[in-house]
């Protein structure tokens, strides 16, 4: 029997999360299986996956039903099942976050999308979370918009694990970065430890190709000068933005300003790959594993991409290869007339968008079982 793949990696530097959290995963011991199996080391939450475990099971049905007659409101509510499914969650971690000292065996949990252009409610919304789910290996996710980043600089130097997501662009990327290093900094002058300190940032990728593969077919069907261009860059560009993200990561963390932090016992802010699951069906559905194998990363696979990998991946370190033609890619983008760190602003501003989407989904799915619950309480 061949050795499971997804094992593999921890071997070659690179953590898996899983993209996926509902309540009867934990209970019924499937959480610990893959731990076990698969050697996934964490895991994340998000308004959507929320809205898919709630609204799509009955697990939570006993729980809202007993709160809706304690004359809870459907913020409470939500309030109440997420924060339970993040502490179950975080106790099966426990032991990973344990053995790894900390480096890995997080839960994520994010603050409401709604505030992702408040820097001051973020603020407030991630302390609250941190206190009512009081675990160390919880990390809190912020939106890596403008907004955030004096948000993610303030909540590091106040000692928080930060996980910001809904990264797309290089620009955005180096300026999480620096909030961080500059949360760090901050803790050190007042005296305070970093070694507890952790943090990841969240690239987003396959979104990237569902934006501009459309765009560059387009560009190959009108025909001209650069539509052979345009078709080689097909598919490309999430990897590529990948790579370039890498190489922009080992030169913030492994100079001399970050250096002095190290020396006091700091983390790197891993790069965590995000939005794994292969949008197109005529790409690999290990598309944005298999080359984004690297050290110090971690890659947050949904169920599906687990099964894959496991099935099929082929471990190996490829994430370092090909940083020229990585570039080369990305600057050939805007010779067909595509400005990429426009394209990536619009995907930040579209998945704030999503997120607020699927929390209003959610809050009228909560807001429907309450008050069947409360009329059949009534009865």
């Amino acid at each position: 029997m061949k050795e499971n793949p997804l094992l593999q990696l921890e071997s070659l530097g690179q953590s898996i999360w899983m993209d996926f959290i509902r309540r009867d995963t934990v209970t019924s011991g499937e959480l610990k299986r893959l731990i076990d199996q698969d050697g996934i080391t964490g895991v994340t939450s998000n308004p959507s996956i929320f809205e898919k475990a709630i609204g799509g099971s009955h697990d939570y049905d006993d729980q809202i039903r007993n709160l809706a007659r304690q004359g809870k409101s459907v913020d409470d509510i939500y309030q109440a099942a997420t924060i339970q499914d993040i502490q179950m969650a975080a106790d099966v971690f426990r032991p990973v976050y344990n053995r790894t000292h900390g480096g890995d065996g997080y839960v994520s949990l994010e603050v409401s999308p709604r505030l992702a252009h408040d820097t001051a409610e973020t603020i407030k919304e991630a302390h609250r979370l941190w206190k009512a789910v009081e675990r160390p290996n919880l990390m809190i996710k912020v939106p890596g918009t403008k907004e955030g980043l004096p948000a993610i600089e303030q909540l590091t130097a106040e000692g928080l694990n930060i996980n910001i997501t809904l990264l797309f662009g290089l620009p955005r990327y180096q300026e999480v970065a620096e909030a961080y290093q500059a949360g760090l900094e901050s803790l050190t002058s007042h005296g305070k430890s970093v070694d507890k300190a952790a943090s990841v940032a969240s690239f987003f990728l396959s979104r990237i190709d569902v934006l501009l593969d459309p765009i560059l077919e387009k560009k190959v069907s009108e025909g001209g000068p650069k539509a052979g261009l345009a078709a080689e860059l097909r598919g490309q560009i999430a990897i590529a933005s990948a790579k370039a993200a890498y190489g922009l990561y080992r030169e913030l963390f492994y100079s001399p300003r970050f250096n002095r932090l190290t020396r006091l016992g700091a983390r790197t802010q891993r790069l965590l790959w995000a939005s794994t699951s292969t949008k197109n069906p005529a790409y690999s559905d290990v598309k944005y594993v298999e080359p984004l194998v690297g050290v110090d990363t971690i890659n947050t696979l949904p169920i599906e991409t687990i099964n894959a990998y496991r099935d099929h991946g082929k471990p190996s370190l490829q994430l370092d290869q090909g940083m020229a033609e990585a570039r080369r890619i990305l600057k050939d983008l805007g010779k067909v007339g595509i400005n990429l760190d426009a394209s990536t602003q619009q995907l930040e501003d579209e998945g704030v968008e999503k997120f607020n989407k699927a929390l209003d989904q959610l809050m009228a799915v909560i807001g429907e079982k309450r008050s069947e619950a409360l009329m059949a309480h009534a009865a």
